[in-house]
């Protein structure tokens, strides 16, 4: 039993981050999660819209989620570069779209840093302008679109894991695991799992199991927001936070405020759906 828990704590360092590399050109593993990640809102979509009877096709799910794509990696960057280090940015500009390192001599590094809470923002400035210049009702096609989003996010959490990066806070438990990228060489919880499961595997099959119900146009969107703000409002007190707002992360500040927004979107669209009928 002990030589099984020292294998599982030094996992991590027996995990490389890439598919393969050409000199410093690296193809990470975590790149190709954000591609699954969207495949698999693409499919369930489309599974969706013929059973339940959407009249919308494939080719405008296709059309949507390309202006998604773009939307959630610029708004995910520029986060990571407002939000979370701009210190940093501020003085090396080229490194916010640019892949690759200036500071001694030219590396190439890949994009490495992304905000959710900046991808939000992204995809949802988007998505308006999108569904306005097809004229399509945005609430309805959130509603499509959100239960499928979660299962994404289990694929994206596993990218981080491989990447090693995103570990979590230092722990005593004997399911800790010790992480190549972290200074402090400590037995730390595998945050990056966890989220896998609840943000990813647990909100997709509650979304999905909801996703019938009759509340109004736009109320899956806020149990969405809701949801997704409560899990990971909870795994901040898991995860390394990247600085403290008093006694509580950043990110759990910004959780709190999608929580917010989705108790407001469900009340709102339940009430004006109650008055149309």
């Amino acid at each position: 039993m002990e030589s099984f828990i020292n294998s599982w704590q030094q996992l991590p360092f027996h995990i490389s981050p890439s598919l393969f590399s050409i000199g410093s050109f690296q193809l990470r593993y975590y790149s190709l999660m954000y591609i699954v990640g969207f495949a698999i809102a693409y499919f369930l979509t489309l599974y969706r819209i013929k059973n339940e009877k959407y009249e919308y096709s494939a080719e405008i799910i296709q059309d949507y989620l390309i202006w998604a794509m773009l939307g959630v990696i610029l708004g995910a960057r520029l986060g990571e570069v407002l939000i979370y280090n701009f210190g940093y940015f501020i003085h090396h500009p080229l490194e916010i779209f640019l892949p690759f390192s200036f500071s001694n001599g030219i590396r190439f590094t890949g994009i490495s840093g992304m905000s959710y809470h900046g991808g939000v923002i992204g995809v949802v400035l988007v998505s308006v302008f999108f569904l306005r210049k097809r004229k399509i009702n945005f609430w309805k096609f959130a509603d499509l679109i959100v239960p499928s989003i979660p299962l994404g996010y289990t694929f994206g959490r596993i990218g981080n894991f491989t990447n090693g990066e995103l570990f979590g806070r230092i722990t005593t438990m004997p399911w800790g695991m010790y992480f190549p990228l972290d200074q402090t060489h400590s037995l730390r919880h595998p945050s990056q799992l966890y989220e896998a499961f609840l943000e990813g595997i647990f909100l997709f099959v509650v979304l999905w199991l909801m996703k019938k119900k009759k509340y109004g146009d736009g109320w899956l969107l806020g149990l969405y927001i809701f949801g997704y703000g409560f899990v990971r409002f909870l795994m901040e007190f898991f995860r390394e936070p990247d600085f403290m707002v008093g006694p509580i992360s950043i990110g759990q500040v910004l959780c709190a405020l999608m929580m917010a927004a989705g108790i407001i979107i469900i009340f709102w669209r339940r009430q004006v759906f109650v008055r149309a009928k």
